[in-house]
């Protein structure tokens, strides 16, 4: 029986918030938080943008190489608590790289823009239900972000099939798996929320 009053607490709302895949916390492991998550980002967001801009612009293909460059840059501080003044600005900021990414490599790809809306439409319902879960302390199993692949994870999977020239079909594929794990989990963790209120209810009550 999943038992969502027992998934993992985040150690704060903005590191639950980002999101991140194994790579990134994998990173993040080998700094064990000592380096800040705000300036990465940022130098990763201005780099990135560069890539995709010569990349998608130009016949190079540089793009592909941004997933990469914003990993390095930004999965280190996955293991920083995140408890800076605008610390908060960091998922917000991930959430600009990887959909820009993904819309950009799609439209340069000549990929229908219905595709690319409905692998978008299923991380914006994925971050949505993520920050309202998180808000009512109902939290995600520790496999969600290893099968979600996080921002990262996500992003290095198009990077790679835009490589193979097969980008419109694994965005489909890539929007089923996502819409299927999100929906189905989603529905499962909030149907669970109620009953496993009920049974912290009747603890308390019996003691």
């Amino acid at each position: 029986m999943t038992s969502v009053h027992m998934a993992p607490v985040p150690s704060s709302t903005v590191v639950a918030y980002r999101d991140d895949g194994p790579l990134s916390r994998a990173m993040g492991m080998l700094v064990a938080g000592q380096l800040p998550p705000l300036p990465p980002v940022i130098a990763g967001t201005f780099v990135t943008g560069v890539l995709l801009v010569l990349g998608v612009a130009g016949s190079d293909g540089l793009a592909v190489f941004a997933p990469a460059v914003t990993l390095l840059l930004a999965g280190p501080g996955s293991s920083h608590a995140h408890d800076g003044r605008l610390d908060w600005l960091v998922p917000p900021i991930l959430r600009v790289i990887e959909y820009t990414f993904i819309a950009a490599c799609g439209f340069a790809h000549g990929v229908h823009p219905v595709i690319i809306m409905m692998l978008l439409g299923a991380l914006a319902f994925h971050h949505y239900d993520l920050v309202h879960r998180v808000r009512q302390r109902v939290y995600a199993p520790a496999w969600l972000s290893t099968f979600g692949l996080g921002w990262d994870g996500r992003m290095m999977v198009v990077s790679l099939v835009a490589l193979t020239g097969w980008l419109a079909g694994g965005y489909v594929v890539l929007a089923l798996y996502l819409w299927v794990l999100f929906g189905w989990e989603s529905l499962t963790c909030w149907l669970a929320a109620p009953q496993a209120g009920a049974e912290a209810a009747d603890t308390g009550t019996q003691d």
